[in-house]
């Protein structure tokens, strides 16, 4: 089949590759001169493990392509899928639909024939009537189908997400649309995903009420992290306990600072703002909301308590930089305001990330970076595990606090083992768990 996806950016570009690996004849469009040229030489604008091969591959095979001008490509295609931003709108935290509803009126314009016009951005309720108007509109006589298929890609496994899907949600009544979206997805038969059809309104908010799902599990996690500490309990053990019940699940109830990354917290907030207008309260995802930003703000302050005194003049070594590891994606990262806060307090922050350091200077300028761990904490006063790097799960514990000029490590997201870090004699605090006294 013809595909064409407007958009190339993380869901546009992997969702891309990926489909023309099924096979799938795929041109990929971007309004950005320059990233339409840099994917032409083979430069991938993202970090994700395994897409410069998978983008390689396919552009050699003649599979994959990248425009500027999507005249053609949606001329030809069986299936639009509109995969552009839809960040949060300043001042009122809706998603900023401006993207979504620009890309329609264009591909109003170049349809030719049947087509199926596919929403794979994360939208607010609606927004596919809105799509259809907009292209009915600007375009009456175009044939079109406007379906929902919303993505479900974790950042750093986003292929494999993809490849093998724990489901695939299409939103359409309409048998044309589900006939070729289920041409589209076959190659996933052999996986045996499950393909679910729903209402477009439905897959809508699939989408949002997954997300706040994920996100409450995280935030219930981290406020049971707060009373282990209290009580003297271990929140990994309690999450253990918990996530062995089939009806609870182990996933999402890692205890941290709190979740960040481009879907949760713009999901969230852009939820809420749904209910809000439709007259209806979300009290839990509201306090999911609140207690993680205020959550990233405390990290500051917990520094702060483990070096015990003033950190106004001391340096500090950040490990991490990027909400998560496998990713260079610093949105809403817990870094941003744990950096923040202890530049407040008058620290000098030094940090490392492995591949996350060239977008961290655009959202912290006004702090040193360096390309070693071991560089990053030689002469600090405390190290502040952020990101749970495998780098940083190996590094030489006794050579850690040889280079630090006192041995006070913050682990953030409880990547060593208490015991062994009281045994390299540091000053050890992590999340949830009980303080272990050094010997």
């Amino acid at each position: 089949m013809r595909i064409a996806m407007i958009g190339t950016g993380y869901v546009g570009l992997v969702s891309g590759a990926c489909f023309a690996d099924f096979g799938h004849q795929v041109t990929c469009v971007d309004k950005d001169d320059s990233k339409i040229a840099s994917l032409h030489r083979g430069e991938i604008p993202i970090f994700e493990p395994g897409l410069d091969v998978l983008v390689a591959s396919n552009v050699k095979a003649k599979r994959l392509d990248f425009t500027t001008d999507l005249k053609v490509p949606v001329a030809e295609a069986d299936a639009v899928f509109i995969a552009v931003g839809t960040p949060s709108r300043r001042g009122d935290g809706h998603a900023d639909l401006s993207y979504v509803y620009a890309a329609a009126r264009e591909i109003a314009s170049a349809i030719s024939g049947f087509t199926v016009v596919v929403t794979k951005s994360t939208v607010p309720v609606g927004t596919g009537d809105e799509v259809e108007r907009i292209i009915h509109e600007a375009n009456p006589s175009a044939d079109v189908v406007v379906a929902s298929n919303p993505e479900f890609l974790r950042e750093g496994a986003a292929i494999r997400d993809f490849k093998f899907p724990d489901r695939i949600v299409v939103g359409t009544d309409d048998e044309r649309g589900r006939k070729v979206l289920g041409d589209v997805y076959r190659p996933l038969s052999l996986n045996q995903a499950p393909l679910m059809y729903t209402k477009r309104r439905t897959a809508e908010l699939i989408k949002y009420a997954a997300n706040a799902f994920l996100a409450t599990k995280i935030t219930f996690i981290n406020e049971i992290a707060d009373l282990s500490e209290k009580v003297g309990a271990d929140v990994q053990e309690v999450a253990r306990g918990i996530g062995l019940d089939n009806r609870i699940g182990g996933k999402f109830l890692h205890a941290g600072p709190g979740f960040g990354g481009s879907c949760f917290p713009k999901d969230t907030r852009a939820l809420i703002k749904i209910a809000q207008d439709n007259d209806v309260q979300l009290r839990i995802v509201e306090a999911v909301l609140s207690v993680n930003d205020n959550r990233k703000r405390a990290m500051a302050r917990k520094v702060s308590a483990a070096v015990g005194t003033s950190l106004r003049g001391k340096t500090i070594a950040v490990l991490g930089l990027t909400f998560k590891p496998d990713t260079d994606d610093m949105r809403e990262a817990p870094s941003i305001p744990l950096v923040t806060g202890l530049l407040d307090m008058g620290a000098k922050v030094r940090a490392h990330d492995p591949v996350g350091m060239e977008q961290a200077r655009k959202e912290l300028p006004d702090i040193e970076y360096v390309d070693d761990a071991y560089a990053c904490v030689k002469g600090a006063d405390a190290m502040v595990v952020v990101t749970e790097w495998v780098h940083y799960r190996t590094l030489d514990l006794e050579r850690l606090k040889q280079e630090m000029a006192h041995p006070v490590v913050i682990d953030l997201r409880n990547i060593y083992r208490p015991e062994d870090m009281v045994t390299h004699g540091f000053i050890y605090e992590s999340v949830g768990r009980p303080p272990l006294e050094r010997n």
